[in-house]
């Protein structure tokens, strides 16, 4: 953990390790970000999208409706109805990079992905991988308008960022969202976004499983990810996983498949996550979580189990507390660890990842009782959680 940072430059960002390999699965794939590549043009229909078809454009043999349709049935029906009014909340992200361009440097398209609308104002949700390495990015709405977007802010760890447009409030369709907490394996959901680059593609499935657990870019548990079925590929990424009424219940991230390709597992960051998160870095540009005021290493780097903590900050809850830092003996120079903490609330800590995982469920100003290694002896101790940014 580090300590409370500025809030961000725009598009100062920083290119960080990919997902994490499928080795926690146990299975013969890997974990694949939904990124596309520069490589991958950006496709568009020659007929207007279903999001802007009227009764005069709408091309011969094409009804602008289902309700000019009398062979469809009613599930079907459901599901045109959602995608008519959700699918112009949905947005193409072309992520610029600079680049020569002659003897002139200018930004270049280095990529795709998709977003959303959140509100009146302009704000755009997606993931951060869809940005990340960027210096500068466009958003193309529903209605094909195109638009310089802006980094209001990002969450490395939840693998959310976002963006903002000066487009009028007309021409923006805020997603509502709906809680994640309710959700039931078995129920219907459908997925919204430019995989490869075909804008507003839609892909239908249900809830495979709840509360998996994915690592975000910068290697922090996500918690709670949805699984689906739903067909999920690369361009997908920040596209919004809705309900069988048209509202948000995760952000698509990252897919399960040996060939990159989708094979049926998908995952989405769940919008109770979303909503809690957005929020946050519209009015500060980060996000602001709970730490113990400590710089820490995998107790398995250092040959121990737990967490070693390698450096305790001044005026830190953790300070207060009387964590010892790793430091060097005075008289011999080696190093000396420092405490190793084993236990959060009564359970066991045994990697970095289960650190983050105790802290995400207290609050800024709440107080953990944290049990330590420190020198072969059981000590425990009571810390109070202060702010700390991505």
């Amino acid at each position: 953990m580090t300590s409370s940072r500025a809030r961000p430059k725009p598009w100062a960002l920083t290119t960080v390790a990919a997902l994490v390999g499928a080795a926690a699965l146990g299975a013969a794939g890997t974990w694949s970000l939904l990124d596309d590549g520069a490589a991958i043009p950006s496709v568009r229909a020659e007929t207007p999208s279903a999001a802007t078809l009227s009764p005069e454009s709408a091309p011969a043999g094409q009804p602008s409706s289902a309700a000019g349709r009398t062979d469809l049935i009613a599930a079907e029906r459901r599901t045109i109805d959602v995608f008519r009014r959700a699918s112009p909340s949905v947005v193409h992200i072309t992520r610029l990079q600079n680049a020569a361009r002659g003897f002139r440097m200018g930004a270049v398209p280095a990529g795709t992905g998709s977003g959303f609308v959140w509100d009146d104002d302009g704000h755009i949700v997606t993931n951060y991988h869809v940005i990340r390495g960027a210096s500068g990015a466009r958003v193309t709405l529903g209605d094909r308008s195109t638009w310089d977007a802006r980094l209001v802010g990002r969450a490395v760890e939840k693998d959310l960022a976002v963006l903002k447009i000066d487009a009028p409030a007309s021409k923006l369709k805020p997603l509502k969202v709906a809680t994640s907490g309710n959700l039931l394996v078995g129920q219907h959901v459908l997925a919204i976004g430019n995989p490869f680059g075909l804008d507003q593609t839609l892909s239908t499935g249900v809830i495979s499983g709840l509360g998996r657990e994915i690592k975000s870019v910068a290697g922090h548990p996500i918690a709670g990810v949805i699984q689906t079925d739903a067909a999920i590929n690369p361009g997908n990424s920040g596209g919004p996983l809705l309900d069988s009424h048209g509202r948000l219940i995760g952000v698509n991230t990252a897919i399960f498949s040996p060939s990159g390709a989708s094979a049926g597992v998908g995952f989405a960051v769940p919008a109770d996550t979303v909503a809690r998160i957005v929020p946050q870095l519209i009015e500060h540009g980060q996000v602001v979580r709970p730490g113990l005021g400590i710089e820490i290493l995998d107790g398995r780097q250092a040959g121990v189990k737990g967490v070693l903590v390698m450096r305790v900050m001044s005026g830190s809850g953790a300070e207060a507390a009387g964590l010892l830092a790793t430091r060097r003996d005075p008289n011999t120079g080696g190093v000396v660890l420092g405490d190793v903490i084993t236990a959060v609330d009564g359970k066991a800590i045994a990697d970095t990842s289960d650190l983050f995982r105790a802290l995400d469920r207290h609050e800024v100003g709440e107080t953990v009782t944290v049990r330590l290694d420190r020198g072969g002896k059981s000590v425990t101790v009571v810390v109070k959680l202060q702010a700390l940014t991505s």
